[in-house]
């Protein structure tokens, strides 16, 4: 075990310098960069002054930009060196875990992204509770009572919130419960109240949660059927062996059979994507979550500095959350052998 993981790691280097390069490239090929940007925002409120003041001195810019100038520009965004070395640059800084700083935001990428992670982890560490509480539960109540009115109904409910976008279902709970043509009984915008700061610690609390009932109810409905037939399927599958006939024969109860036997083996699939999915929840957003309820996450963040070609806010970023991508499939792969003691993979090579 301890080599298969030594060679993942060392396996990890060349994936992750792939995604950087081939990210890196595109950026160099898409237009409009942070220079164009700037000198298309400088021109223009260049032009509206000198529209209001009828004045042409203070700036040229019916002319645009002169060549010093964008030359300067160019080096101050690092867009003066050849392509090749602001990559090696990059990634040097980069594994010394510096990030480099926004071009727009007068903040490091770091700062950016510790700042937005509130909203995300809200967003991410409730639904991965209240979808793996429920989904599991129920997969297994589904698999027990297959083919049953149970079933059937719980199937089709849970396939038409599947079916129902997430951003649409937010619209529809906004003007439902949100204040909008009916009822005004949840908050509207944000995860705290603006006097959160004010309130007791048990009050701040339950703001906080109130806050959080619209956009989680959003985003976790989609997912319900995924895990839920999953773990039905699961449990179906196991069921159906031959150990459950033997283990029946023998004169033990449903339960014990259930629980002791075809458990922990039909839990292997999904517990085994705890891990993936633990550490996705923390650091993934929705962009259109975000933007309906009014919440400033990692997904709006992604968004505008994609727009404004906030390069080291993307590609930054894009660091980051691939090596704890990188190091959650790891981890996925290490509880396999942790759970299922059948499974080595040294053996695999030889």
């Amino acid at each position: 075990m301890a080599s298969y993981i030594v060679k993942r790691l060392l396996l990890m280097l060349p994936t992750l310098v792939g995604v950087m390069l081939i990210t890196f490239i595109v950026t160099q090929f898409v237009p409009g960069g942070p220079v164009e940007q700037l000198i298309s925002q400088l021109e223009g409120s260049a032009q509206a002054g000198e529209a209001s003041s009828g004045t042409e001195g203070l700036y040229r810019g019916a002319r645009g930009l002169t060549e010093e100038h964008v030359e300067k520009l160019n080096a101050l965004y690092g867009f003066d060196k050849p392509a090749y070395q602001r990559f090696f640059i990059m990634m040097w800084n980069y594994f010394q875990f510096d990030l480099g700083d926004s071009y727009f935001h007068n903040k490091s990428v770091m700062e950016l992204i510790v700042s937005k992670l509130p909203v995300s982890i809200s967003l991410g560490f409730w639904s991965f509770i209240i979808i793996y509480s429920v989904c599991i539960p129920l997969g297994i109540k589904k698999a027990i009572r297959d083919g049953s009115h149970f079933d059937v109904i719980t199937s089709t409910i849970i396939l038409i919130g599947y079916a129902i976008p997430g951003f649409v279902l937010g619209v529809v709970l906004l003007v439902l419960l949100g204040g909008g043509s009916f009822l005004d009984v949840f908050p509207l915008k944000g995860i705290v109240s603006d006097n959160w700061h004010d309130l007791p610690w048990y009050q701040q609390v339950l703001d906080y949660l109130w806050h959080m009932v619209l956009p989680i109810t959003a985003s976790i409905v989609g997912s319900f059927a995924i895990i839920t037939m999953l773990t039905k399927n699961s449990f179906i599958e196991e069921i159906r062996k031959q150990y459950v006939v033997t283990a029946r024969a023998k004169g033990l109860s449903d339960n014990a059979v259930l629980y002791k036997h075809v458990f922990r083996n039909a839990i292997i699939p999904i517990v085994t994507g705890f891990p993936g999915a633990f550490i996705a929840a923390f650091f993934t957003s929705s962009l259109l979550i975000e933007t309906i309820f009014s919440l400033d996450g990692l997904g709006l963040l992604s968004y505008e500095s994609i727009l404004k070609r906030d390069y080291p806010v993307v590609l930054g970023s894009l660091f980051f959350f691939t090596i704890l991508g990188l190091f959650a499939k790891l981890l996925t792969d290490i509880s396999y052998v942790l759970i299922d003691p059948r499974i080595q993979y040294e053996s695999v090579g030889r």
